[in-house]
């Protein structure tokens, strides 16, 4: 062969390398540190509301004023989720991390000067910036995942994201009822109070220094075909009110919006009145009804990495969180039943099973709005996600107590079993569009081409004279990565991966079967 044959070939399969994708050791250390500081947030949602009637009698409010501290982590969310989406698209993951850890970090100090019995409103007034903090954290998880993790870990790491959150409300349901015992003496009652306060705020402190010298912004190199292309789509060809637009406009997820925010509303609510409708039937329980509350979540934890490895083995994703739904009704229909038995031994076993469902469906629902909306990021999807639920949970929390004080907590039940009907039957419906999955199939698809073509033209060696262009001269939008041309290329690509009409799918087969020719 002759040397400018040879200088061809090579440059052929260069052009030909798809782009490079690396999995980091460090991926591991950022999704536990955000699980950490998400732990400290979420324990600080239920501290208040497990221990409902000790914060009534110590601050001499109603028990709605004490619900309302829980409330409040939802009612926050819901003016400020879409300005903190903007920020997390426009200035990353590190940015929204180290503002989340500040704002927590400054909340917990609040609430330590708030133990006075007149000093209610400074005690609402941290849990106000605890709440904010919130917003910044929730959206994070399927970000994390996309951003670090390769295509078969996403739904694992997301998993791992929400499993903090999971945790940090489950040591709230058990914690509390044990740091501060029902005393009568209002000074003793301060003093565990404050001890509560302290440990809180000496670990968001700790947590707020960890993430300003560990969590990182990205990988150098990224991890998956998907996200690589997404690297690739110009700033300028990106408008955030545009991507809102177009998930709005996006009927599969509007209908994941709405039953995702059914199904997590009901777990609010349930959580938030748990001590009140526990105590109802077991006088002086609170101990047991913060292990209760720790039962529904440490089972949910195990269901989010289950289902979380199983979305990442099998891809089912709607028959997964159809089937979750499902069993999630099931179960508050059976926990509805049998909180009034008189047996605690069976009130844990059915909290233990709505649990599993009812909070083994949150990375479900991060990870199916991930695949319906693929490329649009995943802060914006998991915001409107959040904001639903948020919504929802306010609306059942007021409604299920007011059901509660008036007609008694079977009822109060039923009425959160109706609405988990009306979220299954709209989960059926959901179109199962897996975007990101086709975009990584489509890549492979690609790479798989040019192994082949390049084999072929070693094995060949044709002289210059009939060398012919390289299929990615001969169409502009499979130019090699890292060129001016597969950048302003990149993003109809993608689209037509995640959206292709008939003309698109039939011109790709036909570039796949000439380029294998």
């Amino acid at each position: 062969m002759s040397g400018s044959a040879e200088l061809e070939v090579k440059g052929d399969r260069s052009a030909a390398e798809p782009p490079a994708t690396r999995l980091y050791r460090r991926r591991w250390l950022v999704v536990l540190l955000f699980s950490s500081y998400s732990l400290c947030n979420a324990f600080q949602w239920i501290q208040y509301g497990i221990i409902n009637n000790i914060f009534t009698k110590f601050y001499g409010v109603s028990s709605f004023a004490v619900d309302w501290l829980s409330m409040v982590y939802m009612l926050t969310y819901i003016p400020f989720i879409f300005p903190v989406t903007w920020l997390l698209d426009r200035k990353g993951l590190r940015a929204v991390a180290l503002l989340a850890n500040a704002v927590n970090c400054l909340g917990t100090w609040v609430k330590v000067a708030s133990v006075r019995r007149d000093l209610f409103w400074v005690t609402m007034l941290g849990q106000f910036a605890t709440s904010l903090a919130q917003v910044f954290i929730l959206g994070m998880p399927s970000q994390i995942a996309s951003v670090w993790f390769g295509s078969d870990e996403v739904s694992t790491a997301c998993s791992i994201g929400v499993f903090g959150n999971q945790l940090g409300i489950a040591i709230g349901f058990l914690v509390p009822p044990i740091l501060v015992p029902n005393v009568d003496d209002m000074d003793e009652l301060g003093h565990h109070i404050s001890i509560m306060f302290y440990i809180t705020a000496a670990v968001a402190t700790l947590l707020f220094l960890l993430v300003v010298v560990a969590f990182q912004e990205k990988p150098e190199i990224p991890p998956s075909q998907a996200q690589a292309a997404a690297r690739n789509i110009p700033s300028d060809q990106y408008s955030y009110l545009a991507s809102i637009s177009r998930l709005l406009h996006n009927r599969p997820f509007i209908l994941l919006v709405i039953s995702y925010g059914l199904n997590v509303g009901c777990f609010y609510a349930v959580s938030t009145l748990l001590n009140r409708m526990i105590i109802e039937h077991y006088p002086g329980e609170e101990v047991n009804a913060g292990k209760i509350g720790l039962t529904i979540v440490v089972a949910g934890m195990v269901g989010s990495l289950v289902c979380g490895i199983w979305l990442d083995r099998t891809k089912t994703y709607k028959q997964t969180t159809l089937t979750v739904y499902l069993l999630s009704l099931v179960g508050m229909a059976v926990y509805a039943f049998t909180l009034n038995v008189g047996h605690l031994w069976v009130v844990f076993l059915t909290s233990g099973a709505l649990g599993f469902f009812m909070t083994g469906y949150l990375p479900l629902g991060f990870e199916f709005a991930v695949e319906l909306t693929y490329p649009e990021s995943e802060g914006t999807s998991s915001g409107l996600l959040n904001c639903s639920a948020q919504v929802f949970g306010i609306i059942f929390t007021i409604c299920q107590g007011k059901i509660i004080d008036n007609f008694g907590t079977l009822a109060g039940n039923i009425f959160l079993c109706v609405f988990l009907l009306i979220g299954s039957i709209m989960t059926a419906l959901i179109k199962s569009d897996l975007r990101r999955q086709k975009a990584n199939q489509l890549a492979e698809a690609e790479v798989a081409a040019d192994s082949v073509q390049d084999h072929g033209a070693t094995a060949t060696q044709r002289p210059p004279a009939l060398t012919q262009p390289h299929p990615t001269n001969r169409h502009p939008s499979l130019a090699p990565e890292g060129t001016a041309r597969h950048v302003h290329h990149t993003l109809p690509r993608v689209r037509s991966a995640v959206g292709p009409t008939p003309s698109d799918d039939l011109h790709a087969t036909c570039l796949l079967k000439r380029r294998k020719q």
